[in-house]
């Protein structure tokens, strides 16, 4: 089975959780099979000093200098790459993470349409019974949202909305970026060192 994971940037606020993901997920020696929607895409340059061009080839470029890690351990997919390994069963990640995840991802993945390979590589990891998560971000939920998010929680999907915790009083906005990005790895069995665990001294 492959190692690589699966990470989906969509256009939900919250860019700097999938780019420390991301990081993350490299220093641990995982491959990391890339997807942005174009409304992600935008959100990375809003929110951070990262500028991503909207072409496939120019976000891959951008990327491995960004992380400097090696091209074969980032790779990035567009949107309509039918032929990318995460649009498959037979060659799926060992687990996706949409982070963050915009409601309407998450209307499109309970409701299995498939209109692009994001939505296509989660609808894999639900068929193949492989760890799906998704890092929701958006405030307050309707009932529509909330019913999504029960029908994927059935499916067996990880609903893991971006709410980071204030008990270990945090001092920067890293900190509760790490927070969230920590509890995602754990879902993953990542190991990492972003936070203290409770009940433990750091």
């Amino acid at each position: 089975m492959s190692d690589a994971i699966a990470v989906a940037i969509t256009g939900a606020s919250g860019a700097a959780y999938a780019l420390r993901l991301v990081e993350q997920l490299l220093a641990a020696g995982r491959e990391v099979q890339l997807m942005l929607s174009q409304a992600g895409q935008v959100v990375v340059n809003m929110e951070t000093d990262l500028r991503l061009p909207s072409d496939t080839a120019g976000q891959q470029q951008a990327l491995v200098s960004h992380f400097g890690c090696a091209p074969e351990r980032l790779r990035v997919f567009g949107r309509q790459q039918w032929l990318a390994p995460v649009a498959s069963g037979t060659n799926p990640p060992a687990a996706m993470v949409v982070c963050p995840c915009t409601t309407g991802t998450l209307a499109s993945i309970a409701n299995g349409i498939c209109d692009d390979l994001i939505d296509r590589a989660a609808d894999v990891a639900l068929k193949e019974r492989r760890p799906l998560i998704l890092v929701l971000r958006e405030t307050p939920y309707s009932a529509i949202h909330l019913r999504n998010m029960l029908r994927l929680t059935e499916a067996g999907t990880t609903i893991l909305p971006a709410n980071p915790g204030f008990y270990f009083r945090p001092q920067t906005v890293q900190e509760l970026v790490d927070f969230v990005v920590a509890r995602v790895l754990d879902h993953l069995g990542v190991p990492h060192e972003l936070t203290a665990r409770w009940g433990e001294d750091r």
